[in-house]
C-alpha cells in the first residue's frame, strides 16, 4: 500500500510552479500604478467632530453613518486629534469601566471627545503617493489617514479606501488581454 502523500507528486505538493521564473513576470506585470495619489482615491467631504463635543454624541454619528474614524477639528477645521470607534467603546460602553467609576457615571456620560481622542495624529497630504500612504497604514497599523492641505482637513484616506483602489486596478490590468496570456503562460 502506497502512503497517501506519495500519490501527489513532488512538484505539486510542493506548489513549484511549471515555469519557473515566471512568477517574477507577473510580478512585474502588475506593478502598483506609480500615479496614484491620495488625492485619487480619499474620502472628500468627511464628517469632522470638534473637541468638545460629547463623546456619546460622536459615538452616535459614527453609529448612524457607519464610521470608523472621525477627524477632531477646531473651529477652522484645523486637525487637532483624531477618534475611533474602539477609543469610544474603551471608555463609554465598557462595563468594566463603568463598574469601577461606580459614582462616576455622571463623568463618563459629560465625557468629551478631546478627552479620549489620539493627539498625535499621523496624516497625509492630497499629492502623497498612494503606495507610500498604503505603507505608513500598514506599518503603523492605523485604520485611516485624515488629508490635510493648507492645515486643513480636506479628506480622509481609510482602509477601505486602499483596498477598492487596488481591486480597481486589478480589475483594470486583468482586463488587458496581454496581461491573460502572461498569467496562463
Amino acid at each position: 500500500m502506497r502512503h497517501p502523500k506519495r500519490t501527489i507528486t513532488r512538484a505539486v505538493r510542493t506548489r513549484r510552479p511549471l515555469h519557473p521564473g515566471r512568477e517574477a513576470d507577473e510580478l512585474e506585470a502588475m506593478r502598483w500604478p506609480e500615479s496614484l495619489r491620495v488625492a485619487d482615491c480619499m474620502t472628500r467631504g468627511v464628517t469632522t467632530v470638534r473637541a468638545d463635543a460629547l463623546a456619546r454624541g460622536a459615538a452616535e454619528i459614527m453609529r448612524t453613518r457607519r464610521l470608523r474614524h472621525l477627524p477632531v477639528v477646531n473651529g477652522d477645521r484645523g486637525l487637532v486629534g483624531i477618534v475611533t470607534d474602539r477609543d469610544l467603546r474603551q471608555v463609554l460602553f465598557d462595563p468594566v469601566v463603568q463598574a469601577r467609576a461606580g459614582r462616576l457615571a455622571d463623568r463618563l456620560k459629560a465625557m468629551t471627545v478631546g478627552d479620549v481622542m489620539t493627539r498625535a495624529v499621523v496624516t497625509a497630504r492630497p499629492e502623497m503617493p498612494l503606495a507610500e500612504a498604503a505603507r505608513l497604514m500598514h506599518e503603523g497599523k492605523i485604520g485611516a489617514l485624515p488629508v490635510v492641505a493648507s492645515g486643513r482637513v480636506v479628506g480622509i484616506l481609510s482602509e477601505i479606501d486602499v483596498l477598492k483602489t487596488f481591486a480597481r486596478a486589478l480589475r483594470q490590468e486583468f482586463a488587458k488581454p496581454e496581461r491573460w496570456a502572461l498569467a496562463f503562460r
